[in-house]
């Protein structure tokens, strides 16, 4: 009892520093809650630009999370069953929109998938496709910053699971894909439900690869974190309003991710 009483008890050296940095990351938000006109709050929600800038994102986030749903479940599954030489470069390769500034996957974005781009430029000359600045680009970049999180939640759980199953069903007569659609997958299913709907959340609140490959052309390319971006200029009330949006969908996302994120045992 006494171990336990010294090992939750905090040093006092520690205390200051822990409040501060608990202040500096609550301050903005309650400056954000303090600030919010609330008295206008429910006019501004049903106005045209905000309706339509939360129409699009949630479209739009809602489809890159399938795009990652239907690429990074297997890519999860490749990188935690196949042993391949390479892996580990792979894995690295994965996580590296994690880190990378999202400008700097715009401009990626931008020079493979651009009009004039190593891909772009064939899908329009070939096809008449043009994916920069359309919806279609705001799906590309959401899709590409947002997959990391479900990839690594996937294998997470992957490696986590009993492999015993997939072996027994494999010793029964079980295919490779009945194995995984059978057995594999309902064993990772709440990893590959987190994984979706961090990788929606992070979609959502897409900003530097969305303005770079996609611009901020409203009804067409301007999410609501774009519009926040537009609106600071001559709007404030509504960039807030804009910005309670989206941390509200953040709390809801904490809340209903605190068993497998924000807790452990």
């Amino acid at each position: 009892m006494t171990n336990r009483r010294v090992r939750h008890r905090a040093p006092a050296v520690l205390l200051v520093p822990a409040g501060l940095g608990l202040l500096f990351l609550l301050l903005p938000l309650v400056g954000l809650l303090v600030r919010t006109p609330w008295t206008e709050v429910p006019s501004r929600l049903v106005s045209p630009g905000v309706l339509t800038a939360l129409r699009l994102s949630f479209e739009t986030a809602t489809i890159a999370t399938v795009v990652c749903v239907m690429l990074g479940v297997p890519l999860a599954w490749l990188l935690a069953r196949v042993p391949f030489r390479g892996s580990r470069f792979v894995r690295a390769m994965v996580t590296v929109p994690l880190v990378l500034p999202p400008v700097v996957g715009g401009l990626a974005l931008l020079l493979v998938f651009g009009r004039k781009g190593l891909i772009g430029a064939w899908l329009d000359q070939t096809f008449g496709l043009t994916i920069g600045f359309t919806t279609t680009a705001v799906v590309f970049a959401e899709s590409f910053v947002a997959m990391p999180f479900l990839v690594i939640a996937v294998d997470g759980a992957l490696r986590g699971a009993d492999d015993r199953y997939e072996e027994a069903a494999a010793t029964l007569g079980a295919g490779r894909w009945t194995t995984f659609w059978r057995v594999t997958l309902p064993l990772v299913a709440p990893g590959v439900a987190a994984g979706a709907v961090l990788c929606w959340a992070r979609a959502l609140g897409e900003f530097g690869a969305t303005i770079m490959f996609a611009g901020n052309f409203p009804g067409t390319t301007q999410t609501m974190p774009l519009a926040v971006y537009g609106a600071l200029d001559n709007d404030l009330p509504g960039a807030i309003v804009l910005s309670l949006i989206l941390l509200a969908v953040s709390l809801v996302i904490l809340v209903s991710l605190r068993d497998r994120w924000l807790t452990t045992g």
